[in-house]
């Protein structure tokens, strides 16, 4: 008595494990599926591994002056910088003193407006106007930081001593109105989105209930959307953050502690970019700078971790 053909398809028998056995073959649609699903994969998984390079080189470079030499008390609260002269003095404070300050006038002046835009855009314009206001914004995002620079320098710097009568017009006031104009396409376009993913269904029964086109927005659409509401502020101040050359040109770049926003400023990304082309590689400057450099890079990572946190648990709130 003869037996059916064995099936390498579990369970499967007779003509259709036939069918099945030639339908498993590894032809040029297999191997194109392989090569797609592989590239796919490198590619999601490069960011984690850049970001993990990034941090080891930073790491490497000014890890054994950051444990064996690097009084972390005097880096992060001291209030001089001068890393030329002998004995040296590594006081951080003031570097991260004017990003604060920078970076709060910056979402000062990049919020209002940037959420203003968003909800323009989100609820009120309609058809073509919506596109081209769109692309309006990622233009803005996309003129260079050497140009705001220059804006800042060359516009807003007798424009600031005109009208607010000092001496110095390259100041933090400069310097936050500049990165705030350059954070604010990013927090608009993650606003937008935020408020777009809000169910038509909750304006409809808001309208529906008698209230007007501010009330809906208002009380409604502005409360679902807090979540990716914060997380655009957060991603913005990430960017501040990380800007080197328009607030280097825009600040003044005073290594004191400003006391007003009328105060010139240094920030930590612009104190790396005007010293590491002069620090001797090896020596304790040029290490001192990468440190500062992974304090940016933690700086920057946490607040990244926390705008997609924010985002995560609105997400399951809702």
């Amino acid at each position: 008595m003869s037996r059916p053909p064995v099936s390498s398809t579990p369970g499967v028998t007779g003509p259709r494990a036939a069918e099945a056995k030639s339908l498993d073959r590894r032809d040029r649609a297999w191997w194109f599926d392989f090569g797609a699903r592989a590239a796919v994969f490198v590619g999601g998984m490069s960011a984690i591994l850049f970001i993990a390079a990034i941090f080891v080189f930073i790491g490497t470079q000014g890890l054994d002056f950051a444990i064996h030499r690097l009084s972390w008390s005097e880096f992060l609260f001291g209030t001089h910088w001068e890393p030329t002269v002998e004995p040296p003095r590594y006081g951080a404070l003031p570097l991260i003193a004017g990003t604060a300050w920078i970076t709060v006038v910056a979402m000062l002046v990049s919020a209002p407006l940037a959420f203003g835009a968003a909800v323009y855009v989100a609820e009120f314009a309609r058809g073509k106007q919506r596109e081209w206001l769109k692309i309006f914004i990622e233009l803005l995002a996309a003129i260079p930081s050497v140009v705001w620079g220059v804006i800042g320098l060359h516009v807003m710097k007798p424009i600031i001593q005109h009208v607010f009568d000092v001496q110095i017009g390259l100041n933090v006031l400069n310097a936050g109105v500049i990165l705030g104009l350059m954070a604010a396409p990013i927090i608009t376009t993650i606003a937008e989105d935020a408020l777009k993913a809000v169910p038509d269904t909750y304006r409809e029964a808001a309208e529906a209930m008698g209230a007007t086109r501010w009330q809906v927005i208002y009380r409604v659409v502005l409360p679902h959307a807090r979540p990716g509401l914060s997380a655009a502020v957060l991603l913005g101040i990430g960017r501040a953050f990380g800007e080197t050359i328009a607030v280097l040109m825009a600040s003044g770049h005073r290594l004191m502690i400003p006391h007003s926003v009328f105060d010139s400023a240094a920030t930590i990304t612009a104190t790396i970019a005007a010293e590491l082309g002069e620090a001797a590689k090896g020596s304790d400057h040029y290490q001192v700078l990468f440190v500062l450099g992974l304090l940016l890079f933690l700086i920057t990572f946490v607040i990244n971790l926390t705008a997609d946190w924010i985002v995560r648990g609105g997400r399951r709130r809702a």
